[in-house]
Protein backbone atom coordinates (compact mmCIF):
# COMPACT_ATOMS: atom_id res chain seq x y z
CA UNK A 1 0.00 0.00 0.00
CA UNK A 2 1.71 3.62 -0.89
CA UNK A 3 1.47 5.93 1.97
CA UNK A 4 -0.38 9.32 1.32
CA UNK A 5 1.71 12.46 1.15
CA UNK A 6 1.88 14.18 4.56
CA UNK A 7 1.42 17.47 3.12
CA UNK A 8 -1.42 16.24 1.56
CA UNK A 9 -2.89 14.72 4.78
CA UNK A 10 -1.90 17.70 6.93
CA UNK A 11 -4.44 19.65 4.55
CA UNK A 12 -6.87 17.20 4.94
CA UNK A 13 -7.02 17.43 8.43
CA UNK A 14 -7.12 21.26 8.41
CA UNK A 15 -9.81 21.96 6.12
CA UNK A 16 -11.98 19.40 8.04
CA UNK A 17 -10.68 20.68 11.09
CA UNK A 18 -11.89 24.44 9.90
CA UNK A 19 -15.66 22.98 8.74
CA UNK A 20 -16.52 21.30 11.87
CA UNK A 21 -15.04 24.45 13.72
CA UNK A 22 -17.26 26.96 11.54
CA UNK A 23 -20.47 25.06 11.96
CA UNK A 24 -19.64 25.30 16.01
CA UNK A 25 -18.74 29.00 16.10
CA UNK A 26 -21.20 30.65 13.76
CA UNK A 27 -23.98 30.87 16.65
CA UNK A 28 -21.59 32.40 18.27
CA UNK A 29 -20.81 35.23 15.47
CA UNK A 30 -17.19 33.89 14.96
CA UNK A 31 -16.63 33.74 11.27
CA UNK A 32 -13.92 31.43 9.18
CA UNK A 33 -10.61 32.23 8.15
CA UNK A 34 -9.06 32.01 11.73
CA UNK A 35 -11.05 34.60 14.19
CA UNK A 36 -11.06 31.66 16.26
CA UNK A 37 -7.13 31.58 16.55
CA UNK A 38 -6.97 35.62 16.86
CA UNK A 39 -9.42 35.54 19.73
CA UNK A 40 -7.70 33.50 21.22
CA UNK A 41 -4.42 34.91 21.38
CA UNK A 42 -6.27 38.06 21.74
CA UNK A 43 -7.70 36.65 25.33
CA UNK A 44 -4.69 35.66 26.08
CA UNK A 45 -2.54 38.84 25.79
CA UNK A 46 -4.78 41.82 26.04
CA UNK A 47 -3.14 44.95 24.10
CA UNK A 48 -1.33 42.80 21.82
CA UNK A 49 -1.07 45.32 18.44
CA UNK A 50 -2.12 43.34 14.96
CA UNK A 51 1.21 43.75 14.00
CA UNK A 52 2.16 40.70 16.52
CA UNK A 53 -1.07 39.36 15.96
CA UNK A 54 -0.22 39.19 12.13
CA UNK A 55 3.53 37.80 13.25
CA UNK A 56 2.40 35.07 15.88
CA UNK A 57 -0.10 33.52 13.95
CA UNK A 58 1.83 33.48 10.71
CA UNK A 59 -1.20 35.52 8.68
CA UNK A 60 -1.01 38.16 6.42
CA UNK A 61 -2.08 41.97 7.63
CA UNK A 62 -5.23 41.67 5.27
CA UNK A 63 -6.75 38.50 6.75
CA UNK A 64 -5.63 40.28 10.17
CA UNK A 65 -7.32 43.43 9.60
CA UNK A 66 -10.27 41.49 7.92
CA UNK A 67 -10.28 39.13 11.29
CA UNK A 68 -10.23 41.70 13.80
CA UNK A 69 -12.55 44.10 12.15
CA UNK A 70 -15.39 41.00 12.11
CA UNK A 71 -14.34 40.48 15.52
CA UNK A 72 -14.79 43.75 16.83
CA UNK A 73 -18.16 44.31 14.96
CA UNK A 74 -19.00 41.10 16.47
CA UNK A 75 -18.31 42.78 20.03
CA UNK A 76 -15.47 40.42 21.02
CA UNK A 77 -12.87 43.21 20.52
CA UNK A 78 -12.10 46.52 20.54
CA UNK A 79 -9.01 48.58 19.34
CA UNK A 80 -7.30 51.19 20.59
CA UNK A 81 -4.53 53.93 19.43
CA UNK A 82 -1.23 52.71 20.96
CA UNK A 83 -0.23 55.72 22.55
CA UNK A 84 3.03 55.07 22.14
CA UNK A 85 2.94 54.78 18.20
CA UNK A 86 0.18 56.39 16.81
CA UNK A 87 -0.02 54.18 13.29
CA UNK A 88 -0.57 51.12 16.16
CA UNK A 89 -3.75 49.56 17.32
CA UNK A 90 -3.93 47.51 20.54
CA UNK A 91 -6.60 44.84 20.20
CA UNK A 92 -8.38 44.04 23.50
CA UNK A 93 -11.10 41.37 24.81
CA UNK A 94 -14.40 42.77 25.62
CA UNK A 95 -16.35 41.56 28.32
CA UNK A 96 -18.70 39.28 25.63
CA UNK A 97 -15.20 37.90 24.64
CA UNK A 98 -14.10 37.04 28.43
CA UNK A 99 -17.51 34.89 29.13
CA UNK A 100 -17.33 33.37 25.87
CA UNK A 101 -13.59 32.40 26.56
CA UNK A 102 -14.68 28.84 28.22
CA UNK A 103 -16.97 28.18 25.53
CA UNK A 104 -14.40 28.68 22.73
CA UNK A 105 -11.97 26.85 24.89
CA UNK A 106 -14.71 23.94 25.36
CA UNK A 107 -15.47 23.97 21.33
CA UNK A 108 -11.51 23.38 20.67
CA UNK A 109 -11.13 20.56 23.13
CA UNK A 110 -13.59 18.80 21.89
CA UNK A 111 -12.30 19.46 18.37
CA UNK A 112 -8.86 18.37 19.58
CA UNK A 113 -10.12 15.15 21.14
CA UNK A 114 -12.20 14.09 18.03
CA UNK A 115 -8.90 14.59 16.14
CA UNK A 116 -6.98 12.03 18.51
CA UNK A 117 -10.08 9.59 19.64
CA UNK A 118 -8.03 6.47 17.68
CA UNK A 119 -4.89 7.32 19.37
CA UNK A 120 -3.66 6.15 22.10
CA UNK A 121 -1.77 8.74 25.07
CA UNK A 122 1.61 7.40 23.55
CA UNK A 123 0.13 7.68 20.11
CA UNK A 124 -0.95 11.25 20.47
CA UNK A 125 2.06 12.56 22.36
CA UNK A 126 4.58 10.91 19.60
CA UNK A 127 1.92 12.84 17.03
CA UNK A 128 2.28 16.11 19.07
CA UNK A 129 6.08 15.84 18.91
CA UNK A 130 6.67 14.40 15.49
CA UNK A 131 4.39 17.73 14.11
CA UNK A 132 6.50 20.13 16.46
CA UNK A 133 9.50 18.43 14.72
CA UNK A 134 8.48 19.35 10.95
CA UNK A 135 6.22 22.60 11.54
CA UNK A 136 9.74 23.95 13.06
CA UNK A 137 10.84 27.38 10.10
CA UNK A 138 14.50 26.61 9.12
CA UNK A 139 14.22 30.38 8.51
CA UNK A 140 13.39 31.75 11.49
Amino acid sequence: MRKKPIGKLISHLYRRNQKILSKKLAPYGIGSGGQHSFLKIILQRPGITQEQLTNELKFDKATTARSVKQLEESGYIERKTDPNDRRSQLVSPTAKALEFAPVLQAILDELNAGLVHNLSEEEEDLLIDLLQKISIDPDE
